[in-house]
């Protein structure tokens, strides 16, 4: 019996799944281990209760205990698939030796939160467990179909195609999942709402445009990222926008810049509320459906801020991309952690989203998409254009095309 794991490392966590094929693929344990870079660690096997685990000081560590706690299940794998977030020119899944990895540590720079924990986890698989072949999963292999005109910047294209100087776009994973056969006439915007957070929009099955761009720090604010920002607006807002950064928690091996640092690591709805959970804030927040009237801006609070300018954000991209797409929608789905747990935030942006078309939320449907079983829930009522729900895994993701393609 073949078995794969599957590894996806975020910028503060990791999430282990490990599959047996047979017929087909099949899920036989996963493990979680949050607050990496906020000890103590947690570590928990399935739905068990996490643990607190003081020796997990970063992803590599992380990575050994769960092979320490999983002996006999580590010596069986014959594949382990590591997503990466930044994948540069990579059209395709790629088996890592010395090269491909040297080729994925030189993009680490344009995705300094995630790639830099991805490759430590996959030097230390290869020095753990020799006889795996480690296969590395792309976020940006989705996003090849969006048109030169469209990921290209406004930039003197000699030194923009030289050094690599082009929208990408991430969550590639998440968003193939659903989409592994799609119609050749399905279009969609796709919300993917998370710590980190995207849109999408999808013309004939195929990514036509998204909002991360060169580095997954365009568009969308997240838990610690800005998103869209003014250029010269880190120029004001510190003098050392330039300096490399001298925070230990940047300290792999990166040049990442003060700029970068603040941007990518200090900003979001942190920065805003002082929390990175999106759920206190919607607890805290006035959410209301309707558009908030410019008169009651000064009486705003920090969590009602937050959110209000998520949703303001996210519309940006719903109304461009409804345009785009040329009002031929099939529907608007939301997806990621966020996503698929935030009615509050489901029911505000598709009420503000009804003028085009789309379908009236059910209050019921939308409060109880927790209890639902499937993979895609409709959430609406009536409409051309449906509301969807989408839980996605990237995993399970990385393992099916696995088993496909190279077992």
């Amino acid at each position: 019996m073949t078995r794969i794991l599957s590894v996806n490392a975020g910028s503060s966590s990791l999430k282990i799944s490990l599959f047996d094929v047979t017929e087909g693929v099949e899920l036989v344990l996963t493990c979680n281990i949050s607050n990496i870079s906020s000890p103590p660690a947690k570590f928990a096997f399935n739905s068990d209760e996490a643990e607190s685990v003081p020796s997990i000081t970063d992803h590599s560590s992380a990575f050994d205990h769960f092979l320490t706690r999983c002996p006999s299940e580590s010596s069986s794998i014959a594949f382990v698939c590591h997503r990466v977030v930044h994948g540069g020119d990579y059209t395709a899944p790629v088996v890592i030796d010395y090269q491909a990895y040297d080729r994925i540590a030189a993009l680490s720079d344009l995705a300094p939160l995630h790639n830099g924990a991805a490759l430590s986890v996959i030097k230390a698989c290869i020095e753990k467990m020799p006889n795996a072949k480690s296969i590395a999963y792309f976020d940006t292999l989705f996003h090849t179909t969006i048109p030169r005109h469209i990921s290209s910047y406004a930039l003197d294209q000699a030194v923009a195609s030289k050094r690599g100087l082009r929208k990408y776009g991430f969550h590639g994973l998440s968003l193939s999942q659903f989409l592994s056969r799609p119609p050749t006439s399905l279009n969609l915007i796709v919300l993917h709402l998370g710590s980190g957070a995207s849109a999408c929009a999808i013309r004939s099955g195929s990514s036509l445009d998204t909002s991360m761009g060169l580095t997954p720090l365009n568009g969308l604010p997240g838990a610690t990222r800005s998103g869209s920002v003014d250029p010269s607006l880190i120029f004001h807002y510190t003098n050392k926008a330039g300096k490399i950064t001298h925070d230990p928690g940047m300290a792999v091996n990166l040049h990442v810049t003060e700029a970068e640092d603040i941007l990518n690591r200090k900003s979001g709805w942190k920065a805003l509320t002082g929390t990175t959970d999106f759920g206190e804030i919607v607890r805290r927040a006035k959410v209301d459906v309707l558009p908030v009237p410019s008169e009651q801006e000064v009486e705003m609070d920090k969590y009602t801020l937050a959110f209000n300018l998520f949703v303001d954000r996210i519309l940006d991209f719903v109304g461009a991309y409804h345009l785009k797409l040329g009002g031929a929608v099939d529907a608007l789905v939301f997806s990621g952690g966020i996503g698929e747990r935030s009615k509050e935030l489901r029911q505000v942006v598709a009420a503000r989203a009804r003028c085009l078309g789309y379908a009236e939320v059910d209050e019921i449907k939308n409060a109880s998409v927790g209890n639902e079983d499937g993979v895609v829930i409709d959430i609406g009522v009536s409409g051309q254009q449906k509301v969807l729900v989408c839980r996605t895994d990237e995993q399970l993701e990385m393992a099916t095309n696995c088993a496909l393609h190279f077992v």
